[in-house]
């Protein structure tokens, strides 16, 4: 199976026009190159990017952002940017597309499994995380998954009302034990 990347998709929230007014762009190496729990990421607060406060006051964003980051961090440790500029070597750009691959294929079979059995989902093409629209609450949908197919995901409630309805499963883990979990969510609802 060949897993085609989109490229027309864009890769940062100021290809759209208007953004650099109203958006913060946050980047982390902890999903593109394993660096999970290590803290390496970077944040754009563009100059002109602006909020209101009730009273519909403009107040500047990247002021206030640089002022709480110079007061809250000390930096990322050396080794941890050691690593961050190795992923962009020939080699860790070559390391981390098969990685990124890799997880996408395990998401290109949750989606498709999850489809298959009727579900509405979203994600999964370009993104390691399955949304799956439960038909039921969150919670109930997280109870059967693990009481009947011993499976683990994330009720959608817990990232607020919008995610209410819905799972999210994750293609963090290896092949055959997404095959695994699929697998046993397929035998549960079939039953």
């Amino acid at each position: 199976m060949a897993f085609i990347r989109d490229e027309s998709i864009p890769k940062s929230i100021y290809e759209i026009e208007g953004a650099r007014e109203v958006a913060i762009e946050f980047r982390s190496f902890s999903k593109t190159a394993g660096f999970t729990g290590t803290r390496c990421a970077y944040t754009i607060v563009p100059k002109s990017c602006v909020a209101c406060d009730s009273s519909m006051n403009k107040h500047d964003l990247h002021s206030f952002w640089n002022r709480r980051h110079t007061t809250k961090f000390n930096g990322v440790a050396y080794p941890v940017q050691r690593a961050a500029q190795a992923v962009y070597s020939d080699e860790g750009k070559k390391q981390v597309r098969q990685l990124t691959d890799y997880y996408l294929k395990n998401a290109s079979l949750i989606l498709e499994k999850m489809t298959r059995l009727g579900y509405t989902c979203a994600g999964g093409e370009n993104s390691p995380y399955i949304w799956v629209k439960a038909g039921m609450d969150s919670w109930e949908f997280f109870d059967i998954l693990l009481d009947n197919a011993a499976v683990v995901c994330t009720p959608g409630s817990g990232f607020g009302a919008c995610g209410e309805g819905y799972i999210r499963l994750s293609a963090f883990n290896s092949y055959e034990n997404v095959e695994t979990a699929m697998n046993r969510i397929s035998e549960m609802l079939e039953r």
